[in-house]
């Protein structure tokens, strides 16, 4: 199995079970991508990539095009995805990705929390080269047969293809995910879903009260409408 996979075993799709949250990080990302490419989905492949994660969590179509519309007539806020890097209880490394009107704002709510979590928010590249981004692709194995497309996706940068309960995972390097979505596209198969990891080099085995710690400052955290995703070095295991 890939190491995305494994990771996402170990999250146990925790930054997916809110469906409120999934819906306010998923309207920003609207708005951070038609700022970037336009609000035509057919012309903005992130906007395109966007939209079949928001058909992941559900969000319902007509909350998908009422986010395309306040971007496009600029009602909505002049967001921006910003990375905070900090290190938790244990020496555990974190990294915490936003989307944020408000840098100000979101910067001191981050180090508030860290704070009170017994952490400390980190200057930049203080934790992130203990990461490596990853892109990960889903696709429904019954739309598609591998073996006739197996090699085209290896070229296109899938450095790891596999499959699990009905879904075709595919991994790539950051710089290789734009590629890995334009040859996708080019072949007509469609993404069921697809977002960027930041998987750690080596993971740290902290006591259950060292993981409890580190889980409610991941919560806490979380909890903020700004915070999108926060990723860490802890052994779960």
């Amino acid at each position: 199995m890939g190491r995305a996979f494994e990771y996402r075993k170990e999250k146990k799709f925790k930054r997916w079970d809110a469906m409120a949250k999934n819906f306010t990080r998923i309207g920003r990302e609207i708005a951070i991508a038609v700022k970037s490419g336009g609000a035509n989905p057919d012309t903005n492949p992130k906007l395109r990539l966007t939209i079949q994660n928001a058909k992941a969590v559900q969000m319902p179509k007509e909350r998908v095009d009422a986010a395309i519309k306040r971007a496009s007539s600029k009602e909505e806020g002049n967001f921006e995805e910003v990375v905070y890097e900090g290190i938790g209880p244990g020496g555990i490394a974190m990294m915490v990705e936003c989307a944020t009107d408000n840098t100000t704002r979101t910067v001191a709510n981050v180090r508030v929390i860290f704070s009170k979590g017994g952490g400390a928010l980190g200057m930049s590249g203080s934790a992130g080269y203990l990461f490596d981004r990853t892109g990960i692709f889903k696709i429904d194995a019954t739309k598609i047969n591998l073996d006739d497309v197996e090699l085209d996706l290896i070229d296109a940068g899938a450095e790891d293809i596999y499959t699990e309960d009905g879904i075709i995972y595919m991994e790539t390097t950051f710089n290789d995910f734009g590629t890995m979505q334009k040859k996708l596209d080019d072949l007509k198969i469609e993404i069921l879903g697809a977002e960027l990891l930041r998987l750690p080099h080596d993971k740290i085995k902290l006591s259950e009260e060292g993981e409890t710690q580190i889980n409610n400052l991941i919560e806490k955290l979380m909890g903020d409408d700004d915070v999108v995703n926060v990723f860490h070095n802890m052994d779960e295991g």
